[in-house]
C-alpha cells in the first residue's frame, strides 16, 4: 500500500470533531480569522513564558549552587572542620593528624596548629582528633564536623564477637549514633598498607569491599600512608562539595577555638563567658539567645567582631603562625544589644489565677440550663448505691449497649473493662543548671511527679551505689521479669487482696472505646501544669519564626553578624562553676554555643518518636532518667513512654520501651522546632566506662494537650458457664467492689460484651449477662 499509513477521518463525521470546531459556522469570516490568530498568539507565548519560566530556574538553581560552593570553599568561608576518627583501637590517629598539619603547614620548623590556613591548596583547616572509647566527645565532634575521615588499619584486627574485621565494637556503635545524628560527608583513610604495588592494591581491595557496606555508597576510599596520598586527598577534597545534615543548617552556630572568662561580682556567683571563633550556617543578632551546649541558655551582653587569625591572602613576610598575632585579636566592631529588641529569657509561663474565673451567665444560657435539668430529671436511671452526679455521668444506659451490637471487633477486644487515668504529671525541677564533671552531659534536670503507688518514679539501676552487687542482680532480674510479663500479657493488672479495688483504682475511668470515648485534655490538671508554653497553631507558628529569623538575617546589618566572620561572644550570667568546667573541658571536647530561634527557651511538653538501639538488651522503664541529645542541646529527662494512635486522640501509655517498634517518649523541655535527631544515653553503674546508647528518634511535636492515659485490665476466670450468663471469680475479691464496678462493660478474649448483673457469694464472686453466648472457649 502506498501513501500515508496516517488515519484521515471523514470531514462530514461530526463525532471524530472537537465541540470548538462544531462551531465555527456560526461565527463571521473576520471573527474566525480573529479568533484563529489569537489563539495561536497565545500558544507562542505561553510556550515563550514556559521556556522562560525554566530558564529563570536554572539559573536560580545555578546561583544557588555557586553561591554555596564560594560559602564553603571560599577565601572567605570559615575553615572546615575534619574529625579523624578510628574504627578500632589500633589505629594511630596522632601519626595522621601530624602528617595532615605538616602538609598543610608552609614551613616544616613552625609550630603546628589545630587550625591551618594552607596558601598551597587555598584551603583553610580544623582538624579534630575524635578519641576512642570517650563517646560523649566523639558524638559533640561529629555535631560540628563538615567532613568525618574514618581511619581503618589494614594489618589491624579487631576482637572475634565483631561483625566485621577493621571496626571493633565501640566503633560499630559509634557508626548507629552518627547515622541517627546525621552522616556529613565521610571519606575512609585507610592506613598501614605494604609497601609492595601488588600486595598494597590487593589489601586495599579487600578492605574496600569489606568496609563498603557500612558506610553510604558516595563515601570515597583513599590510601594514607604516604605524602603524595595524601596530597591527592587534599586536592579532592578542596573541590568536593560538603554536605551537612539539614538541622544543622536552620540555626547559627559557632565552635569555640578559646574559651575564657570574665568575673562581673565575685558575691552573685556568675560570670561573663567568652567564646571565640568563626560563626557558621547563619548570621548571629545580638539580641537572640544562644545555647552553650552543656551549660543552658543565656543572653548575650556584646559581640566583638575580630580580625581573622588565619587568613589565606596573607601578605609576604608575615607567619600566619606567630602566637603574638593569635593571642592579640584586634577588635574591628562591637554590638551592643538593644534592650527593647533584646529577647528575654523567659523559662517558665506567669499563670494568671484568674484567668480561669467564669463571667456571670446569660439569660438564655440559664434557660437552656434548666431546660436540660427538666429533660434529665424526667429521664429515670437506676443507679447503683452511693454514686454521685459526676460519676453518674460515665454509667452507660441500656440504649448505649443495643447500639454496641455493630463495634468492630478491634474495639471488643481492645476497650471492654478498661480503666483509664490520665497522666500528665507535674514540672518537675526546670531549668536548673547541672554540669557533671564526670559525664559532661547534664545541662537542665526535668523530673516527673506521679501520685501512683504502683509507678516508681525513681528507677533502681539509678540508685545502684546504696545497694549489694547482691541486691543490684535481683532488681535486675525483677525488672527483667516485669518486661518480659508486659511484653506478653499487656496491661493486665491484678486485683489486690488486701485493698478494696474501688479504691485502689479510685482514680480510673471505665471507657466503652479507648478510640471513641470522649475525653477533655484540660480536665483535671495541676495548677502548675500551667507554667509550661502552648501553641494554638504550632506547624504556624515555626513558620512564622523561621521567615522572621531570614527577615532579621537578610535586613539591618546593625545588629546581625553575617556568618563566616570570626568573633568574639560575651554571654552574661553565667555560673562561675560552669564556665570553669567549660575552660576545663575545652581541650577535650569542642564547645559550642548556637543561636535559638524565638520561643526555643521556654518550656513546654515535646514528643520524640522514639526507638530502642539494637545494640541494648536491658529493659528501659518508663520514667527512667535517661540523657537526650537533641541537635545542639544534650538535658537529662525522665520520658513517659506511649502508642502512637493514629485514628483516637488518645494514647496508651507504656511501662516499657519495647524492641523492633517505635513509642512516643514524652518530657518537659525547652521548645525546639523540628525536625531534630535524637540520641538517648543512659549512664552505667561503672563510673570509667562511658555511657550507653539506648534508643534513638527524632522530635515528632510539641503539643501539651497529647492525652496519654494508663490503661489497666482486670481478668477474672470464668467458673460456670451458661446459655447468656456466666459466672466469674477471681476478677473481685468483695461484693462492695462488685457492685461499684457494676456498670463497666465485660467482654471476653472472642469479643462477647456483657454486664455485671450481681454479685455472688461474699468472696467477689459475680454473675455477667452476655447478649450473646459467652463463648467461654
Amino acid at each position: 500500500m502506498g501513501g500515508s499509513r496516517v488515519q484521515v477521518n471523514k470531514a462530514h463525521k461530526t463525532r471524530f470533531s472537537s465541540k470548538s470546531s462544531r462551531q465555527v459556522h456560526k461565527t463571521s469570516l473576520p471573527e474566525k480569522s480573529r479568533t484563529i490568530k489569537s489563539g495561536s498568539n497565545v500558544a507562542k507565548g505561553a510556550k515563550a513564558a514556559r521556556l522562560q519560566r525554566n530558564k529563570m530556574i536554572r539559573e536560580q538553581k545555578r546561583a544557588a549552587i555557586l553561591k554555596e560552593k564560594r560559602a564553603s570553599s571560599g577565601s572567605t568561608s570559615p575553615p572546615r572542620v575534619v574529625v579523624l576518627f578510628g574504627l578500632s583501637a589500633s589505629v594511630d590517629v596522632n601519626s595522621l593528624e601530624n602528617d595532615l598539619l605538616t602538609l598543610l603547614s608552609s614551613k616544616e620548623n613552625e609550630t603546628v596548629f589545630s587550625t591551618i590556613a594552607s596558601s598551597k591548596y587555598k584551603l583553610r583547616l580544623t582538624v579534630l582528633k575524635a578519641p576512642h572509647g570517650d563517646l560523649s566527645s566523639c558524638i559533640e565532634m561529629v555535631k560540628v564536623a563538615d567532613l568525618i575521615a574514618f581511619v581503618a588499619s589494614a594489618t589491624g584486627s579487631c576482637d572475634e564477637g565483631t561483625s566485621n574485621y577493621y571496626i571493633d565494637p565501640f566503633g560499630t556503635q559509634c557508626l548507629s549514633v552518627f547515622r541517627a545524628l546525621g552522616l556529613p560527608s565521610s571519606v575512609v583513610l585507610i592506613r598501614d598498607l605494604p609497601p609492595e604495588q601488588k600486595q598494597r592494591h590487593e589489601l586495599k581491595k579487600i578492605c574496600t569491599s569489606t568496609l563498603s557496606s557500612e558506610f553510604p555508597e558516595d563515601c570515597k576510599f583513599y590510601p594514607a600512608d604516604t605524602k603524595d596520598e595524601l596530597h591527592k586527598f587534599m586536592w579532592l577534597f578542596k573541590e568536593q562539595r560538603l554536605s551537612v545534615p539539614h538541622w544543622r543548617n536552620q540555626r547559627s552556630y559557632l565552635m569555640a577555638q578559646k574559651v575564657d572568662l570574665a568575673s562581673d561580682d565575685c558575691e552573685s556567683g556568675h560570670c561573663t563567658l567568652l567564646l571565640t571563633g568563626y560563626l557558621r550556617a547563619h548570621g548571629l543578632s545580638v539580641n537572640q539567645l544562644v545555647h552553650v551546649s552543656g551549660a543552658g541558655d543565656f543572653q548575650l551582653s556584646r559581640i566583638e567582631i575580630l580580625n581573622d587569625p588565619f587568613p589565606l591572602n596573607a601578605r609576604k613576610g608575615q607567619d600566619l603562625m606567630d602566637s603574638d598575632e593569635v593571642n592579640n585579636e584586634q577588635v574591628i566592631r562591637s554590638l551592643a544589644p538593644d534592650k527593647l529588641k533584646q529577647e528575654p529569657l523567659i523559662i517558665e509561663n506567669v499563670p494568671d489565677p484568674l484567668a480561669g474565673e467564669q463571667t456571670w451567665p446569660t439569660e438564655a444560657e440559664m434557660d437552656e440550663a434548666d431546660q436540660n435539668q427538666k429533660q434529665k430529671r424526667l429521664k429515670k436511671r437506676i443507679l447503683p448505691r452511693g454514686t454521685s452526679e459526676y460519676q453518674a455521668a460515665w454509667i452507660l444506659d441500656d440504649s448505649d449497649v443495643e447500639d454496641s451490637d455493630g463495634s468492630d471487633d478491634d474495639d471488643a477486644a481492645g476497650d471492654g473493662m478498661v480503666l483509664d487515668e490520665n497522666e500528665s504529671g507535674c514540672p518537675g525541677q526546670e531549668g536548673n543548671n547541672n554540669f557533671d564533671l564526670d559525664d559532661d552531659q547534664a545541662s537542665l534536670s526535668l523530673d516527673f511527679r506521679d501520685n501512683d503507688e504502683q509507678t516508681e518514679i525513681d528507677s533502681v539501676m539509678m540508685e545502684g551505689e546504696s545497694l549489694t552487687k547482691e541486691q543490684i542482680e535481683q532488681e535486675i532480674k525483677k525488672l527483667k521479669e516485669a518486661h518480659a510479663e508486659d511484653e506478653e500479657y499487656p496491661d493486665e493488672v491484678d486485683t489486690p487482696l488486701d485493698v478494696l479495688a474501688r479504691k485502689r483504682f479510685a482514680k480510673y475511668r471505665g471507657l466503652k472505646s479507648f478510640r471513641t470515648s470522649s475525653w477533655d485534655s484540660k480536665e483535671s490538671l495541676p495548677s502548675e501544669y500551667a507554667r509550661i508554653f502552648s501553641f494554638d497553631n504550632f506547624a504556624r507558628t515555626q513558620k512564622h519564626v523561621l521567615a522572621k529569623a531570614l527577615a532579621t538575617e537578610q535586613g539591618s546589618m546593625d545588629d546581625c553578624v553575617p556568618a563566616s566572620t570570626y568573633v568574639r561572644l560575651h554571654i552574661k550570667e553565667v555560673p562561675v562553676s560552669v564556665a570553669s568546667k567549660l575552660c576545663m573541658f575545652a581541650g577535650r571536647l569542642p564547645v559550642i554555643a548556637c543561636g535559638l530561634l524565638q520561643h526555643e527557651c521556654k518550656m513546654s511538653v515535646l514528643h520524640f518518636s522514639i526507638k530502642k538501639h539494637d545494640s541494648y538488651d536491658a529493659p528501659i522503664k518508663s520514667k527512667e532518667e535517661l540523657v537526650f541529645h537533641v541537635g545542639f542541646r544534650q538535658f537529662v529527662a525522665r520520658p513517659i513512654f506511649s502508642s502512637d494512635s493514629l485514628n483516637s486522640d488518645k494514647h496508651k501509655m507504656e511501662k516499657f520501651l519495647h524492641a523492633g517498634r517505635f513509642s512516643i517518649a514524652s518530657i518537659y523541655a525547652p521548645i525546639s522546632f523540628h525536625s531534630l535527631p535524637l540520641i538517648a544515653l543512659k549512664s552505667v553503674p561503672d563510673v570509667a566506662a562511658s555511657p550507653a546508647v539506648v534508643a534513638f528518634g527524632s522530635l515528632r511535636s510539641v503539643d501539651p494537650d497529647r492525652i496519654i492515659l494508663k490503661k489497666i485490665i482486670l481478668t477474672g476466670y470464668p467458673q460456670r458457664v451458661s446459655k447468656l450468663k456466666a459466672t466469674v471469680r477471681y476478677m473481685f475479691h468483695n461484693p462492695d467492689d462488685v457492685r461499684w464496678f457494676k456498670p463497666v462493660e465485660v467482654w471476653t478474649k472472642c469479643g462477647r460484651r456483657g454486664r455485671v448483673k450481681e454479685p455472688v457469694g461474699t468472696h467477689g464472686g459475680d454473675e455477667v449477662h452476655f447478649q450473646w453466648g459467652p463463648s467461654a472457649a
